[in-house]
Parts: structure tokens; sequence; C-alpha cells
């Protein structure tokens, strides 16, 4: 099994999207056997919380449940727990790897995007645009799927 986890600030708006995202895009491929996906936020504030009003908006939007998202803190335990941890930006990034070390590979989700001219998924709880959001995290998710497909032979 093959172990994702998504990696914002607080986990009510862009990892629990791309949670979801890339739940509906495994299970589309056929693969929710094979990859297991959750997400967590580097601070604490929203433990508990469902998704930001905002994000669950745009997945109804897009027809992708929102089942089973809740928030949670990121932990020391998860860079060994989980083969994939994706953030969506420079200061999650930096958190992570402040928390710790692991076997996990760590990576900003739109590092992998060639054609990408952002590195950083904008966080739609201070922008507002949970579109754009949607978009960044979309082409993300498809290239993470095709990268964890070729490396796992899935």
């Amino acid at each position: 099994m093959v172990k994702v986890l998504f990696v914002c600030l607080g986990n009510i708006c862009r990892s629990p999207m791309a949670e979801a995202i890339f739940r509906d895009l495994v299970k589309k491929n056929q693969l929710s056997e094979k990859i297991s996906i959750d997400s967590a936020g580097t601070s604490g504030w929203h433990i508990g919380n469902p998704p930001h009003k905002g994000t669950l908006k745009i997945l109804k939007k897009y027809k992708i449940s929102e089942q089973g998202l809740k928030a949670r803190q990121f932990t020391a335990d998860d860079l060994y727990t989980f083969d994939y941890i994706v953030v969506m930006d420079d200061k999650n990034l930096d958190d992570v790897k402040r928390i710790g070390e692991g076997p996990a590979k760590v990576l900003r989700l739109l590092d992998i995007v060639e054609a990408s001219e952002r590195k950083n998924v904008p966080d739609p709880y201070h922008t507002g645009d949970f579109e754009e959001t949607y978009e960044l995290v979309t082409k993300g998710c498809d290239v993470l799927l095709q990268l964890i497909k070729e490396e796992h032979q899935l």
C-alpha cells in the first residue's frame, strides 16, 4: 500500500481539497486498494473540524465526495507512516522539516508540475479564490498519480 499525506497550514482548505481530489482520481483509476490518502495541517487550530465552507462548495461543484474529511495536526510519526508527504507551499515545507525527518518523500505539490509557473498553492482561506486552488491542486494530483504509478509499477 502506497500512503500519501497532503499537508497545509490548517487542514481545512488546501490539503483536504487535495485529499478529496486525489481520492476521487485514485478511485477512478481503480487503485483504491493500492493507494491510501490522508491530509493534515502543521497547526492545531482546526483539529476535528470539517473543511472550510469554500472547500466543501468547490468539491460539491465538481461532484467530489468530502466524506471522512476532518482536520488533524501533522506529527513527526507521519514521516514514518507515509511514503509521500505532499505540501502546498514553502512555509508548509519548512514546518514539516522543522517537525522532523524520516523516510517519507517530502515535496511541494506544484514542484512536480513541469508547466506550472507557480510553486506554491495559494491559501484560499486568505485569497478567497477556491477555484484557482482547485485548478492547481487538480493539476498537481494528476501528475502525482502518474509519478506514483511509475515509481510503484501500478
